[in-house]
């Protein structure tokens, strides 16, 4: 399911892969296993697997969907797109090849801004870090420069037929509109944020929703942007502000943005987004994420 969304901090939703399981106290309350049962029962073809009911759900099985690869190929106005809001691309069961296939798309649309989100960002680590993922990913992209079926721009298209051949990997990597994030709920699960600062990216980002308790152990070195949130739902934990004001704080000492997504309760909406009678809407700065492809193989 590709769609806008009503998330605050991305623009639109995209899914090549749909299903996850649940690997730490911030899944407890999923929205995507919840929805992934309703969409089975409406028949959505993407969701008619069903995971493991001890980790997962109906229609929450982890599943590849090669049809929805391209679909940020044919939106011309940039965007921030949110990478598998219902599934993770660091799970175990999404081949590393798929993966790679994912990032290509992600290469051949510069216009975008991708934020990739994980709660495994140990394996997306490996995945990013790895000279043969980074060649597949290559590989791929003039693969798919080459298919008329693929919805390239001819600009795109020229640019990469007659020069990723002779491109050095190395010198456009990471992708500089790819965004790589995780998920710290606890201060138990701060040794997250140390494998992105590990990680190849260009932009490292955490996501520290639903938080459900202070993080006094979380180093924000090298972390380029914050989210922080409160849960929501009928069975929703309660936000306390001052383990947020203490993040806030943090943030402005290191001047790192932060985004606060809202307080929570039985809506998203109920608890409103203010802290101390003001929004926390920030991004990290514009030049550290336009690019060009024409920019990647200088």
């Amino acid at each position: 399911m590709n769609t806008t969304t009503s998330i605050e901090w991305t623009e639109i939703t995209w899914n090549p892969t749909t299903g996850c399981d649940r690997i730490s106290p911030g899944c407890d309350n999923c929205y995507a296993l919840t929805l992934a049962k309703r969409l089975k029962a409406m028949g959505q073809s993407k969701y008619q697997r069903d995971g493991d009911p001890r980790t997962s759900g109906p229609g929450f099985g982890v599943s590849i969907h090669e049809d929805a690869l391209v679909e940020p190929l044919r939106w011309r106005k940039p965007r921030k797109v949110f990478v598998n809001s219902m599934s993770d691309v660091g799970h175990a069961r999404v081949p590393a090849t798929f993966a790679a296939r994912i990032f290509a798309t992600m290469a051949l649309a510069p216009q975008h801004q991708f934020q990739v989100l994980t709660k495994r960002p140990r394996r997306l680590r490996h995945l990013l870090n790895s000279q043969e993922f980074i060649d597949v990913v290559w590989s791929e992209m003039e693969r798919m420069s080459t298919d008329p079926t693929v919805p390239l721009a001819r600009l795109v298209r020229e640019n990469v037929r007659t020069r990723v051949a002779n491109w050095n990997a190395l010198s456009a990597w990471p992708l500089r509109n790819a965004w790589i994030g995780t998920s710290i709920e606890t201060d138990e699960y701060c040794w997250r944020a140390e494998e992105i600062r590990q990680t190849s990216a260009a932009v490292r980002f955490l996501s520290l929703e639903p938080l459900l308790g202070p993080l006094p152990s979380l180093d924000l070195t090298g972390i380029d942007w914050v989210i922080v949130g409160g849960e929501s739902g009928p069975n929703h934990r309660l936000l306390d502000l001052d383990w947020v004001r203490d993040l806030r704080d943090r943030c402005l000492g290191l001047h790192v943005p932060l985004f606060f997504k809202q307080v929570g309760g039985l809506t998203p909406k109920a608890g409103g987004r203010l802290l101390d009678g003001r929004t926390w809407d920030e991004f990290p700065p514009a030049s550290r994420t336009l690019t060009t492809i024409q920019e990647g193989v200088r």
